[in-house]
């Protein structure tokens, strides 16, 4: 069985068509319908009534209610916890992902005996900031885990791997660092990507760069290593300049000017002394949040959840493999 998660921020305007074209093209095939999970992430905008009808209105579908805004992968990982089949499917809840496009996702996966298979798209209909935003998080994953994949919310994924995954219980999530902590086997598939049928996108491009910096602080010591490198390139520097001007002064009689060589000196390295400060700080206030086990989702409400369902944290406890079933 197929289950889809889908994490809503905004008003859930879309939910009903989403939810309708996935049955239709289900019913077409003449396949069961999946399971679908919807969690609500406390948008600007209240959902939750709208989730509340289409779980009661669509069997094998939960509604998840956050207690508040934990965002989209920590969303992620909750409807993790709740979903069943064993190839989970995410997705966003704007229709910029068209669910037409899922069983080729899926064909892939079960083809290439892949874990993972994104979504990529040939043209995307985002502004030029989510763009940019975008590029940069796909650079920093890149240079993280030296792989040459194009990361997006459009997901295919075997339970098997989630399951692994799901041992990560901190706060500082990334669905997709988390992937490739736990497996090579990573394709692609090219997928047409759509305009929002309404509203407008919650990740500017400020966002997009904290999770491009998540990349590198959760993922790597790259940052803390360049800081090792520019100490070393501006101590070196500094030594070499010193015996510059010190046999400029006993062997050539040149007088070293003093004001412009000073500030230069004091701004260059106080700038270069602020920014390793702040790498640092980023580290440390990482695990400060994390030793005071700041939470990565609480939940408010579930509807539609099975009896049986293993409770949060039993599937991730599990012995899993990541080979393919035969």
């Amino acid at each position: 069985m197929i289950s889809i998660v889908i994490p809503v921020f905004g008003g859930g305007g879309n939910i009903r068509e989403l939810l309708s074209r996935v049955d239709q093209l289900y019913l077409h095939r003449g396949m069961p319908t999946p399971e679908i999970v919807l969690i609500d992430d406390c948008g600007p905008q209240d959902s939750w009534d709208v989730l509340s009808e289409c779980c009661h209105d669509r069997p094998n579908t939960i509604a998840i209610r956050l207690m508040r805004n934990f965002g989209q992968h920590n969303a992620l990982m909750c409807g993790f916890q709740h979903a069943t089949g064993s190839i989970i499917v995410t997705m966003d809840d704007d229709l910029q992902h068209e669910p037409e496009s899922i069983p080729r996702l899926v064909e892939h996966l079960e083809q290439t005996n892949a874990d993972v298979v994104y979504g990529v798209y040939d043209s995307k209909k985002h502004t030029g900031g989510r763009n940019l935003g975008s590029w940069l998080v796909n650079q920093f994953y890149r240079i993280v885990f030296r792989m040459p994949v194009t990361v997006t919310s459009f997901r295919v994924i075997r339970m098997e791997l989630v399951r692994s995954i799901l041992k990560y219980n901190l706060n500082f999530t990334y669905i997709d660092g988390l992937l490739a902590w736990n497996t090579q086997r990573i394709e692609m598939v090219s997928v047409p990507h759509h305009e929002r049928a309404d509203g407008k996108s919650s990740y500017t491009f400020g966002k997009l760069f904290g999770l491009a910096m998540n990349v590198f602080t959760n993922f790597s010591l790259l940052p803390l290593q360049m800081v090792s490198f520019v100490g070393i390139v501006a101590a070196t520097g500094g030594i070499g300049l010193a015996f510059w001007y010190l046999f400029g002064a006993l062997f050539a009689q040149v007088g070293v000017p003093g004001y412009a060589s000073t500030i230069v000196a004091v701004l260059v390295l106080g700038g270069l002394q602020l920014l390793s400060l702040g790498i640092i700080g980023e580290y440390v206030g990482r695990l400060h949040l994390n030793v005071n086990r700041k939470p990565q989702y609480a939940i408010r409400q579930v509807i539609g959840d099975a009896p049986n369902r293993p409770s949060p944290g039993s599937l991730a406890d599990k012995e899993t493999s990541l080979e393919p079933n035969q």
